[in-house]
């Protein structure tokens, strides 16, 4: 049997054969040590956002971007892969006994774990050794907040997090930290108020309990 092709219609061999669908090339993560689990979709997810928003992801300024943006936000929390007990495991005998360990404007920078975006401030940190306990070193209560700072976080969170920890490794009579900072995603989205700053406080024992020492350890704050 003769089958006759329609008048007009002429089929080039292989036409029909399915094209491989366009696959997204990612380049290897520039950073030193093992890419984290799922680094690889992380990067083709920032390229695919970029080419989504009509731009050229091989242009000489986009195209290490998937790996510099893996690399940026690896590297704002890597708190998680900190302990925080491990900065106040070792203690000093204390020189001034009754009087608060106070460390003021110590600066931070945390990601919002809304919108990713940065918030940065400055915290004050205190707390009261019970009579008689060594004290921690002055470098550790900075470390402490730099362990949770960079952590997806939100501020109230935060503030709670370092007299939490403060409580928990070195049983002090009380701990307070008081957090001021601007957040990115209050400047520069939404309601886009740059200089606008968020004020959380934590106080724990006797800093809770005792409106004289918090009023006494206020001043101490911002002598």
């Amino acid at each position: 049997m003769t089958t006759t092709e329609p008048k007009g219609l002429r089929i080039a061999p292989g036409a029909l054969t399915p094209k491989p669908s366009r696959s997204i090339t990612v380049p290897a993560p520039a950073y030193p040590g093992d890419p984290l689990p799922g680094a690889v979709a992380l990067q083709a997810g920032v390229r695919a956002w970029l080419e989504a928003r009509g731009l050229d992801a091989d242009a000489p300024d986009l195209v290490d971007t998937p790996a510099r943006v893996l690399r940026a936000l690896n590297e704002m929390t890597a708190g998680y892969d900190e302990d925080p007990a491990q900065h106040l495991a070792r203690t000093f005998p204390a020189q001034h006994a009754g009087t608060p360990i106070v460390v003021t404007g110590v600066p931070f920078t945390s990601l919002c774990a809304h919108h990713l975006l940065p918030f940065t401030g400055h915290a004050d940190i205190a707390y009261q050794p019970r009579l008689g306990d060594p004290v921690a070193g002055l470098s550790k209560l900075p470390r402490v907040l730099d362990v949770y700072a960079r952590r997806l976080q939100t501020q109230e969170d935060l503030t709670r997090q370092v007299t939490a920890a403060l409580d928990e490794h070195l049983a002090p009579l009380g701990a307070a930290c008081v957090i001021r900072s601007e957040h990115g995603c209050l400047a520069h989205r939404g309601a886009r108020k740059p200089g606008a700053v968020m004020v959380t406080a934590s106080y724990t024992g006797c800093f809770d309990a005792d409106v004289y020492r918090r009023e006494e350890l206020h001043r101490l704050m911002s002598g």
